[in-house]
C-alpha cells in the first residue's frame, strides 16, 4: 500500500491507493471428503441391460480392493485351491477378499462389483481337472481362463497397468460357461 501524508491546517489527512483483488478460488477448503465424492460421483455406473446392476468403476490404481477369490460353491475340494491363490495375491502385496458365502455367483459379482473391486477370480471344477482359474474384468464381464501358477502375476500385471485386459484376454483363452457335473 502506498501512502502519504498531507498536513492541512494542523491535522494530518492520509490517503491511502488502494489495490482491488477479486479472488479466483470462492471455496478455499477443499477437503478430502470433496475429492472422494467426486471420485464416487464419476465412477458410478449403471450396466445398460439392467438398471438395477450398478457398479463402481474405479481404476485398478485407486481401488483399496483389487481382486475378489469366489469358490464356485461351498464345495470343500476348493478350499486349498482358495487358500494357494490368497496366498500368492497376498505375497505380491495385493489386496484380495475372499467371498465364500452362499448364493448364486452372479450374485456374489454383482456384491464385488458394486463396491470397486476390478477382477473376480473364480475357483470352479475345472480348476481341480485343469489347474486353472476363471478371471472376470468387471467392465466388461468378460472371462478368461489362467494357469493357477500364472493366476497372481496376471493379477499384479493388471493391477499395475503393466498389461491391458485386451492383452491378456489375447494371451489367454476367453471362458464363457462350465459344463455342470
Amino acid at each position: 500500500k502506498q501512502w502519504y501524508q498531507r498536513r492541512v491546517r494542523g491535522t494530518v489527512t492520509k490517503t491511502e491507493h488502494v489495490r482491488e483483488f477479486v479472488p479466483s478460488v470462492i471455496e478455499p477448503s477443499f477437503g478430502i471428503g470433496r475429492i472422494l465424492y467426486c471420485i464416487l460421483e464419476c465412477n458410478f455406473k449403471v450396466r445398460e441391460s439392467d438398471e438395477k446392476r450398478t457398479w463402481l468403476d474405479l481404476p485398478p490404481l485407486i481401488a483399496p480392493t483389487k481382486c475378489s477369490v469366489l469358490p464356485l460353491s461351498s464345495n470343500d475340494v476348493f478350499t486349498p485351491y482358495i487358500e494357494q491363490i490368497s496366498a500368492s495375491l497376498r505375497k505380491l502385496g495385493i489386496p484380495n477378499k475372499v467371498d465364500d458365502s452362499s448364493g448364486a455367483i452372479g450374485r456374489r459379482y454383482a456384491r464385488t462389483d458394486e463396491i470397486g473391486i476390478p477382477f473376480g477370480i473364480t475357483v470352479d471344477f475345472d480348476t481341480v481337472k485343469l489347474n486353472s482359474v476363471t478371471v472376470r474384468e468387471r467392465n466388461t464381464c468378460t472371462q478368461i481362463r489362467v494357469p493357477l501358477d500364472e493366476v497372481a502375476v496376471v493379477v499384479n500385471q493388471l493391477c499395475s497397468d503393466q498389461l491391458t485386459w485386451s492383452e491378456a484376454s489375447s494371451k489367454y483363452p476367453s471362458f464363457s460357461s462350465q459344463e455342470t457335473i
